[in-house]
């Protein structure tokens, strides 16, 4: 079983620069993890430190009152969508959900299957291996604008759809028509959306819609079938704080529930008392979200054309960039030792050659920073493309 597992993306681009060095006296710039890299906000650690005496108590499973009423009204402001807190469940963050529900929903059954976006976020892939679940890849292509599809027969097979809208790798975000379409599938096919959207918080003008919002519309008011996750760790730059919500349909959410109490995944008291801090504080998320719209804005502004003269298409979501640049890891190569500038080879984040060509950079420092780096992103593109026209002008002599 565990040799099915395949090691994380960062570790293999360790291993791909192992015997890598940048230019003497460069600064050196990454570009590879999703870390926010702003000080989380001042009332969040005020909070932690004020109820530090309550790490004498244990923490429900199924999270405190306080905790639920910071997350409903969350939603509430943010999507005008009144839940229950029969249809909210604090979670230790999203990644544990993304893992262990699959297992959980998918338990007993005879043949499961799970989809999921590639390239993906490799929770996914993991939740499907510990599921023992067969995969279908939803493949996202330039061909296809980067959206999930699958075909009538696949929809009648599957038991799971994870959806990652906005996405990583690739920024984009799914339009309400599309959601709405996922819903009444999900209805008609029966079968249960996962709707992972921890980058909603994340956008350059207008923020992108919900599928909770989008079963509204589809008059599936009891969201059958729809689950959504949520986290502050990047819209309150608090990814060591933990705090997620799973929510959506109360009857799988009960069985949930119950299934929770028996993994210790409960957030300690002063962590919840923080997290509530976080999901009521609308300000803050809006200071860090304008510098993630700038950044996106200098990307587009500085990459502009590249590498054998493809258009930069940067979607306004997430602050990801996911740029083609023909052999991904003989660039992440050259762009670390020429220009002392990581980033993260697209094929490590998916499967089937899906990703390859492609990578992946986040823009997750200051606007002056992320200005710097990617000017030295630009300037590895230029060096890099030269060596290519050179290399291929050879090849034709």
């Amino acid at each position: 079983m565990l040799s099915q597992f395949e090691s994380y993306p960062f570790e293999k681009l360790r291993t791909l620069l192992s015997h890598s060095t940048p230019p003497q006296d460069s600064e050196i710039f990454t570009l590879t993890i999703g870390e926010p890299q702003f000080p989380t906000p001042q009332n969040i650690i005020e909070s932690l430190q004020h109820n530090a005496p309550l790490l004498n108590k244990y923490p429900k499973s199924s999270g405190e009152s306080y905790l639920k009423d910071a997350q409903l009204s969350f939603i509430k402001q943010r999507y005008k969508i009144s839940l229950t807190q029969e249809q909210i469940i604090p979670t230790f963050g999203t990644r544990e959900v993304l893992f262990n529900f699959p297992q959980f929903y998918l338990y007993g059954k005879a043949n499961p299957t799970i989809a999921y976006p590639n390239p993906f976020y490799q929770i996914y892939e993991g939740a499907a291996l510990a599921s023992k679940a067969k995969v279908i890849y939803m493949n996202l292509t330039k061909e296809n604008d980067f959206t999930p599809h699958l075909t009538e027969s696949q929809l009648k097979e599957v038991d799971i759809v994870i959806l990652n809208s906005p996405n990583n790798p690739t920024g984009k975000a799914m339009d309400m028509p599309s959601l709405i379409q996922w819903v009444e599938n999900a209805l008609r096919y029966d079968f249960v959306i996962l709707s992972d959207e921890c980058y909603s918080e994340i956008y350059s003008n207008s923020p992108p819609p919900s599928i909770l919002e989008a079963s509204i519309q589809a008059n599936n008011k009891n969201f059958k079938n729809i689950i959504v996750l949520n986290s502050i760790s990047k819209r309150s730059c608090a990814p060591g704080l933990r705090s997620g919500f799973v929510a959506g349909d109360s009857e799988i959410l009960k069985a949930y529930n119950l299934y929770r109490t028996y993994l210790g995944c409960a957030l300690p008291l002063p962590l919840q008392k923080a997290a509530a801090t976080a999901w009521q504080d609308m300000q803050s998320p809006e200071s860090s979200r304008k510098i993630y719209a700038k950044n996106l804005a200098l990307a587009q502004e500085i990459l502009g054309q590249w590498f054998l003269d493809r258009d930069c298409k940067i979607y306004p979501y997430t602050f990801y960039v996911w740029l083609e640049v023909g052999d991904d890891e003989a660039f992440c190569k050259f762009a670390y030792e020429k220009c002392g500038v990581l980033t993260l080879p697209g094929s490590y984040l998916g499967r089937e050659n899906q990703g390859r060509g492609y990578v992946r950079i986040a823009l997750v420092y200051d606007n002056d920073t992320t200005q710097k780096a990617l000017l030295k992103l630009k300037e590895a593109l230029t060096l890099y493309k030269k060596l290519y026209k050179t290399l291929d002008k050879k090849e034709q002599e």
